[in-house]
């Protein structure tokens, strides 16, 4: 695939979403691959990539994604297999956008059946990609529980309310997106790398700021309680513990 192919249709950093998404390639072609990045980075999201289907399967458990671009080819573990175990492993929805240039409909059917959310064609617009990829990130929030309980923990997602023994606690945005990344992906251990990417993405932090900000969520989440429910995982990173 040529890059007037895969096609940039067009040079605004506006996206044709408010707002950027954190989004998986798995492609071994590395011209596919960096077109795509060419573009999507541009457009203001931000992209991880990975070469194989292993790669790409580790990637997709140990991290927050909005989308995952999948394609079927691949080395080490085809496309097929790793959407099976991201669908049997992973502790959240994540959408799966299947990217290949078999377009049978046997192929498309085995996809959907085995949990890919949408299925695009080689050769493709990068622009109906990008399209596509947004289209599904929304969708997914919309069908996703606004409500998260944990124990006596409970968040609303929608409303962006906290309240833990039915007392709202009142939270500022990076404490909040810390404890909501971490109630996601319960019980599951979330890595230090993997909250930094949330709050920050690729910008440059100071080294103490996420520690920082764990220190003002646990004196409002757990101080004021009988039990402790973040956990820190010495070398690893962060998690939830129910408390009731």
């Amino acid at each position: 695939m040529n890059t007037n192919t895969v096609g940039n249709s067009g040079s605004s950093r506006q996206s044709s979403s408010d707002t950027a998404l954190h989004i998986l390639v798995v492609e071994d072609q590395s011209s596919i691959a960096q077109n795509i990045a060419d573009y999507m980075e541009i457009k203001g999201h931000t992209l991880d990539f990975a070469v194989d289907g292993k790669q790409g399967l580790s990637l997709a458990l140990a991290n927050y994604y909005d989308v995952i671009v999948l394609d079927l080819m691949l080395p080490a573990m085809d496309g097929w297999e790793v959407c099976r175990q991201i669908r049997t492993q992973a502790t959240r929805s994540i959408p799966i956008i299947m990217l290949t240039a078999r377009d049978s409909l046997g192929d498309k059917v085995k996809g959907f059946e085995l949990g890919a959310d949408d299925y695009l064609t080689k050769p493709f617009a990068l622009e109906e990609l990008e399209v596509r990829c947004v289209a599904l990130s929304r969708r997914n929030q919309l069908q996703t529980d606004h409500s998260i309980s944990i124990g006596s923990l409970k968040i609303d997602r929608q409303k962006q309310i906290v309240s833990r023994n039915d007392k709202e606690i009142a939270l500022h945005q990076i404490p909040y997106t810390i404890l909501l990344t971490l109630a996601e992906a319960y019980p599951r251990v979330v890595s230090r790398s993997e909250l930094c990417q949330r709050i920050w993405g690729d910008d440059l932090t100071e080294s103490d700021s996420l520690r920082s900000h764990v220190y003002q969520l646990r004196q409002v989440i757990d101080k004021p309680f009988d039990k402790a429910i973040i956990k820190t995982v010495h070398g690893v990173g962060f998690s939830l513990e129910k408390d009731i």
